[in-house]
């Protein structure tokens, strides 16, 4: 997880270039921390399209008296990407889960699929 402040407005989410493994990231949950005023706190993520041009889509809208928290039903995300509290003061925290699947993991499980075919 990762959390959103007037300070810290941002926070990146990368993997090692040289890394062959294919990660993807998703998120559970984004939701306002203890000291949130209520204001609406907009939380967008950056990342880029297949032109490679950054991209900034809002992807919650948090205020305290009426959606202090919000469920995002593992919204998968493949890194680099970002994550800017475009709006408010938060804390905002945002949770989720990494995974990583190794290459030849995946080969390996295509030769499972075969044999249970067979």
């Amino acid at each position: 997880g990762c959390e959103l402040t007037a300070s810290t407005k941002s926070y990146t989410f990368q993997v090692d270039k040289e890394d062959d493994s294919d990660h993807i990231l998703a998120l559970s949950v984004v939701c306002l921390m203890d000291g949130a005023k209520d204001e609406c706190n907009v939380v967008e993520v950056v990342g880029r399209n297949h032109e490679n041009q950054e991209i900034a889509v809002p992807m919650a809208n948090l205020k305290l008296s009426c959606q202090p928290l919000l469920s995002l039903d593992n919204f998968k995300l493949q890194p680099p990407v970002t994550f800017r509290l475009a709006s408010g003061s938060g804390p905002v925290h945002l949770a989720g889960w990494h995974q990583i699947m190794h290459r030849e993991d995946a080969s390996f499980e295509d030769d499972d699929d075969l044999s249970a075919e067979e």
